[in-house]
């Protein structure tokens, strides 16, 4: 099976990572969540998930919207679905096939 990285629709940078690509995933959703609530929903602990969120912070892949508290941005969207204009609403994961936005949804080992 592939890592999740190489099944990322967008064209993500060379320092993004496995738990990046975890991170903005789980945030695709559309939700404003914490690093302890993206950790409970990954295979990243707390401490990788709060790093890596700083680093994506400053590539302009999620935005702090709170003390604490993360939601992903278009650039962000657009690493995870190869289009920023999705509505995380109109996602469908349990989709086997195809996600709405033509791209095969992401994978999580």
């Amino acid at each position: 099976m592939a890592t999740l990285v190489s099944v990322i629709a967008g064209d993500p940078p060379d320092w993004f990572t496995g738990a990046d690509a975890h991170i903005l995933f789980i945030l695709n959703s559309g939700l404003t969540l914490t690093p302890s609530i993206i950790a409970e929903n990954s295979d990243v602990t707390r401490q990788t998930v709060s790093k890596r969120l700083n680093t994506l912070q400053a590539g302009g892949y999620v935005e702090k919207v709170d003390r604490g508290k993360y939601k992903i941005t278009p650039d962000g969207r657009f690493v995870v679905t190869g289009d920023p204009e999705v509505d995380p609403e109109d996602l469908d994961y349990n989709d086997e096939n195809e996600g709405q936005s033509g791209q095969s949804p992401v994978q999580i080992e």
